[in-house]
């Protein structure tokens, strides 16, 4: 029997980047809650989320490790914990974070056939988004489920997407209607908060493409030659299907 969950690094994640397989989801997991150094910013995010009445929603609130601004763009590397960060006080909070998630997804996951989650190279760029795909792949050694992840990327992880470009990174793909509607009645929820981390005048793209990673080999694996993205940056001035999208 199918059973999908939506992995999330933030509030708003869910609905940014996975509003298209929100239906199937249970359930929806949230991961990291404080944001670093604003804890006034924690209660307000609780709220929300709180608010957000969803049936099947986890909400793991894992301090977040403040990590944003500590990575270089130009050369970035991937690491086992994430991405490099630059900054050691940062990185020690972002290591930890990482066996954290570990350990308080594992159980979540058991059992569990589908992941829908963060890509490889963070959406936008955000390291902590990085360091969950790292760390939903990581339990996927253990417990065999599908990973799914969505097309969008941001002028800033461009070069590490070419980075990933000639590597094998997935085995299907699957066009996806993001849900509006929802997507919608949630930001809503998170504005009357005041914790919605992206641009108001953000629009949901008419289509994306999510891409499957099975567990097992990686025999007749694809990789992202040819493959279009969708850039985030552009979606506030979105009209178009194709306005938004980037050849790689």
């Amino acid at each position: 029997m199918t059973r999908a969950v939506i992995v999330a690094a933030h509030p708003d994640d869910e609905i940014l980047w996975l509003s298209s397989a929100m239906e199937a989801a249970d359930p929806v997991v949230l991961c990291y809650g404080a944001p670093y150094a604003r804890p006034e910013k924690a209660e307000a995010r609780a709220r929300a989320v709180a608010a957000l009445k969803l049936p099947r929603l986890i909400n793991l609130a894992i301090p977040e490790s403040g990590t944003r601004l500590f990575v270089d763009w130009q050369t970035p590397t991937l690491t086992p914990t994430g991405i490099a960060i630059t900054d050691p006080a940062a990185r020690s909070r972002y290591d930890a974070n990482f066996a954290t998630l570990l350990a308080k997804l594992r159980p979540i996951l058991t059992g569990v056939t589908d992941v829908y989650t963060h890509n490889p190279w963070g959406e936008y760029g955000h390291p902590e988004h990085i360091q969950l795909h790292r760390a939903v792949t990581d339990l996927q050694k253990e417990l065999g489920f599908t990973i799914w992840f969505s097309n969008y990327m941001a002028p800033l992880t461009l070069p590490l997407v070419r980075a990933l470009s000639p590597t094998v990174l997935w085995a299907e793909k699957r066009p996806a209607i993001p849900d509006i509607r929802l997507a919608r009645r949630l930001r809503a929820i998170y504005l009357r908060h005041r914790v919605w981390t992206w641009s108001l005048f953000h629009r949901w793209p008419a289509i994306e493409t999510l891409y499957a990673q099975p567990p097992g080999t990686r025999d007749d694996w694809h990789n992202l030659d040819g493959e279009t993205l969708v850039d985030v940056t552009k979606l506030r001035w979105w009209r178009g299907d194709g306005a938004a999208r980037v050849e790689v």
